[in-house]
This record gives C-alpha cells, structure tokens and sequence, in this order.
C-alpha cells in the first residue's frame, strides 16, 4: 500500500438512493428503503476504506443528479460511474467528467443486446475513451464473447461487474466461457470487478474457481478491483458489508495481492491516483 498511502481501500462499487427520488420508466426493480451516503461512508470508515466508487443504479435511469450531490460534497474521497445515453452531448460528458465521473455504465441485464458495432454506439466509446472513461457492464458471462470485443475495439476501457454474473461460476468446458476466456487473454483493457457472488450463486469454492481462471486469463491480478455492491439490493437478507469484505480476504489470503485490488489496480483505474 506505500505506491498510495493515502488511499487505505477504494469499494468500487455501492449505490445510494431514495425510493422518492423519480425512477426511470420499464425499471425492473423499485427500492423500497433508503441507501444513504452516511450509512455506506460508516461501514467504510470500519473496515479501513477510505475511498468509493459510487455506481448509478438503473432504476433511476439517466438521471444522476443524486450521485452528483454526493460528489460535490466529496470530490476527494468519490468517483462514480454515471448511466448516459449515447448521444449525450460534449458539453454534458465534460460537466460530468469535472465532478468525478470516470465511467458509463451499461446494464443489460434483463435487456436485449444491441448492436455495439452500428452507430451511435463506436462514436460513444471512443468518446468516453478520449476522456479515459471505462464502460461498465452488467450481463451473464455466457454473452460477453458476443458483446464485448465491438466495445473494447474502440479503444474504450471495458469493466465487467460481479465476477461476469458466471451462473454456476466459469466453465472452461462451456464453449462460450471458453471464448471469453480467450479474449481476456487477448484485451487488456478489460477488467473485472470481483463483487456481488451471490447474484451469480457463486458459493466461496465458486467463487474461488472462476476467480482463478478469470487470473490466468488475465495473467495475473492487474485488472481486478473489488466492490461491495452495497447495499445488496433484493439480496440485503442474506449478506451484509462486513460479510463479502470477509469473503474477499477468503478469496484472497495473499496480503499483497489484496492491496494489489483493494488500493493499487482501482487507484488507477478510477484516476483516484
């Protein structure tokens, strides 16, 4: 941890919001609590964390007014990651930018897949590339052969939420595993979140499995961050902060290789550094 001795852990990944706050039209979930920026920034301040990435959730859609209000009070210790249309204007991507975005989320779970080789989206990602923003994607490991290779063609950097959402963990015998596999070997701008195992029914041997094919794909430990997914959202009964920090020091015994994703790999890849 001496490269950042600053930086005592970067969560990668929480979501805060109100359940008054306007949703987005065809949401597949509505919260029905609260996730305050307090409550998150309390369990950092116990577990040694000293930096976050908040993530806009998709049920508010377009609007990241809430996270915005957050960065301002916060420059130093947040970035996020903001949903944005495609044709967001210039002027639009550089306010975001000036308050600490680095990212464009896409959540395409639950979601038909579009095209990422036809306009408008190669003009998009090359633009988020120009500013050093990564595009952040939520989908089932068994289509991210298919989708991410137009993405990462462009330049753009790719990170890929909660393990690739590998249902059952990675297959090396599943044809489509396989290929994904092979490309992480060939992309090296695309990078992995290790968060969230429950949302693919990863058990801790799961999650140990997939994570070490996921490191030889990658050649190592370079592109992977870690993220809580607080607050668990349709999962909060059954695992807690505390709870999937432990299963990340299980996961990861090795103390240097924890600093490596915890400080280090998202001390960059967030430009907290």
């Amino acid at each position: 941890m001496t490269a950042h001795p600053l930086i005592g852990g970067i969560d990668t990944h929480a979501h805060i919001f109100r359940p008054d706050l306007p949703m987005a039209a065809g949401r597949r979930y509505s919260p029905a609590h609260a996730a305050e920026l307090s409550d998150w920034f309390a369990l950092q301040d116990k577990a040694g964390f000293s930096h976050g990435v908040l993530i806009q959730p998709s049920f508010l859609g377009t609007d990241n007014s809430f996270i915005e209000a957050a960065l301002c009070a916060h420059p130093e210790r947040l970035r996020a990651v903001a949903v944005v249309d495609p044709g967001v204007t210039e002027e639009e991507l550089d306010r975001l930018g000036a308050l600490g975005f680095v990212g464009a989320r896409l959540n395409l779970v639950g979601r038909e897949v579009e095209d990422y080789a036809a306009p408008p989206w190669p003009e998009f990602f090359r633009r988020l590339a120009a500013r050093r923003w990564q595009v952040e994607i939520q989908r089932r490991f068994d289509d991210l052969a298919d989708l991410v290779p137009a993405i990462a063609d462009t330049g753009v950097t790719v990170v890929i939420d909660h393990f690739g959402l590998p249902q059952g963990g990675i297959d090396p015998g599943n044809r489509s595993h396989r290929a994904f596999l092979d490309q992480l070997r060939r992309m090296p701008d695309v990078w992995v979140k290790l968060s969230a195992p429950y949302r693919a029914g990863l058990t801790p041997d799961l999650a140990a499995r997939s994570f070490e094919l996921l490191r030889e794909a990658c050649g190592g430990s370079n592109r992977f961050v870690w993220g809580s997914d607080w607050p668990h959202t349709q999962h909060e009964a059954e695992t807690g902060y505390a709870a999937q920090l432990a299963r990340l020091h299980d996961l990861i015994p090795d103390p240097d290789e924890r600093a490596r994703i915890l400080v280090r790999n998202p001390a960059t890849l967030f430009q907290f550094a």
